[in-house]
């Protein structure tokens, strides 16, 4: 850390130029000879990536913050405190702990947090945070996870970690056994000082791979943020010996909708026509493949197996965009002439064509109150909903 950046003067600076171009800046000449001016605009960069991201922080005097690229990797505080409601007790310990922010919402439901970071120098910067925002139940320590459960030898409650998906050796990788650590190598390790773990995954994983790597999985959350997939939270129990539940998430500003079934477990989709209704499933539960646990539990018709739209003859309550079908084309040059030259939206779902090439043939400009999804109904005809969003 470098302290000099906490002076009041510096933190002036940065907080004047909160809305600065940051690239602009950098080719200025340094006010302040004395401060490392690559540092001073990497706080700057930092700190406005977390204006939205983490406002605690932002709103918090005299924060250092790491680099912008931590701050972007980093969860947000609206998916860190939806985790940390997923669990509770006495003691949890963070094997990955980064920049602290799901740290400062567990210390919320545990007693004691064990913030744990291999790199010493974010340990030392997590630590100091930690004091400004006024949090006395984390303990920092900087080191190998393997080696700080060892020497601690302490029974937790909760173990979190959220393993590196850069290795060393591979690059990127996508497979919990390529991350670092190698978390389903590591499990009987693990349950040596914990009945629970919580493991968070990026959203490319996929599930059934996932499970196939894990043993002893009692449920997996997918967390969307204003139906975008952030994380997929994988929570493991020793004992666990029974089916385990997908839930999905979508958090957005005024609710969460949450869908929840059991893997593995087969249900009948109803399938039809397209009628007043159509319902396009939020992203979360696209990610969790509960495609026909839809049409079981809404009592929706699906149009197609392969299309994962929904429609129903009158309007129900649904995790996801609602429109009101106001015409049907079929995909044919006839049809599809009301719609040369106009202005939609599109949506192409189990379709032959891409959004770019239907725009491109069909010469139709983007935006406007029509919304259209190209799809495949029951019968395999190739159809063109023409919708209202409701």
């Amino acid at each position: 850390m470098d302290y000099s950046i906490l002076t009041e003067v510096i933190q002036n600076f940065i907080n004047q130029n909160i809305t600065a171009d940051v690239s602009k800046l950098a080719l200025q000449k340094n006010p302040f000879p004395n401060v490392n001016w690559t540092e001073l605009l990497q706080q700057l960069a930092a700190k406005q990536k977390a204006e939205t991201k983490l406002p605690t922080w932002f709103q918090t005097h005299n924060i250092y913050y790491p680099s912008k690229v931590s701050v972007e990797q980093t969860s947000s505080e609206k998916t860190a405190k939806f985790k940390s409601e997923l669990v509770s007790g006495e003691a949890l310990i963070d094997l990955s702990g980064g920049f602290g922010v799901d740290d400062l919402y567990f210390a919320k439901q545990f007693k004691q947090v064990t913030h744990c970071e291999v790199d010493e120098q974010l340990s030392e910067i997590v630590r100091y945070n930690f004091s400004q925002l006024k949090v006395s139940n984390i303990n920092c320590i900087s080191g190998d996870s393997e080696t700080t459960l060892q020497k601690l030898q302490t029974k937790f409650d909760w173990i979190y970690i959220d393993p590196s998906r850069r290795n060393e050796t591979k690059g990127k990788v996508f497979m919990l056994k390529d991350c670092l650590p190698n978390v389903p190598e590591k499990l009987d390790f693990y349950f040596n000082f914990t009945s629970n773990i919580m493991i968070k995954t990026a959203p490319i994983l996929d599930i059934s791979a996932g499970l196939n790597e894990l043993r002893n999985v009692k449920a997996i959350h997918i967390v969307a943020l204003e139906n975008e997939v952030k994380e997929l939270l994988w929570i493991i129990e020793k004992d666990w010996k029974e089916k385990t539940e997908i839930v999905a998430h979508n958090l957005s500003k005024d609710k969460t909708d949450s869908f929840g079934f059991e893997w593995n477990l087969t249900v009948e989709a109803d399938f039809g026509n397209p009628e007043q209704y159509l319902y396009e499933p939020n992203a979360a539960i696209m990610k969790s493949g509960g495609f026909d646990w839809i049409s079981a539990k809404f009592k929706l018709k699906k149009l197609h197996p392969h299309s994962h739209l929904y429609t129903s003859e009158s309007l129900i309550e649904f995790p996801g965009r609602v429109f009101k079908i106001d015409q049907i084309l079929f995909y044919n040059k006839l049809d599809m002439k009301h719609l040369i030259g106009q202005k939609a939206n599109i949506t192409a779902r189990n379709f032959p064509d891409s959004v770019e090439n239907i725009r491109k043939k069909w010469k139709i400009k983007d935006g406007g109150n029509c919304y259209t999804f190209f799809t495949t109904d029951i019968n395999n005809h190739k159809i063109v909903l023409l919708c209202s969003k409701l």
